[in-house]
C-alpha cells in the first residue's frame, strides 16, 4: 500500500516527522489487515439459500407423536 504523507508545520523536526510517519503507516496497515480479515469471500445466492427451512427428524420412541394426518 502506498500513501503519501504531507507534513504542514514549520516547526517539526526530521525525527518527529520520521517518528509519525512510522505511526501513521502502521495504523493504516493494521486497519487495512482488519478489514481484509472480516471480509473474507462472499458467499453466493446458492450458499445463503442453504440455510435449513426446518429442525432435523431424529428418529426413536415417540418421535413423530406429534405428528397428525
Amino acid at each position: 500500500m502506498s500513501s503519501d504523507i504531507r507534513v504542514v508545520s514549520a516547526g517539526a523536526t526530521p525525527e518527529e516527522v520520521a517518528a509519525v510517519t512510522v505511526v501513521l503507516t502502521q495504523a493504516l496497515d493494521e486497519l487495512a489487515d482488519a478489514l481484509g480479515a472480516e471480509t473474507g469471500p462472499a458467499q453466493s445466492a446458492w450458499e445463503r439459500s442453504r440455510k435449513q427451512l426446518r429442525a432435523p427428524l431424529a428418529p426413536g420412541p415417540g418421535a413423530w407423536r406429534g405428528f397428525s394426518g
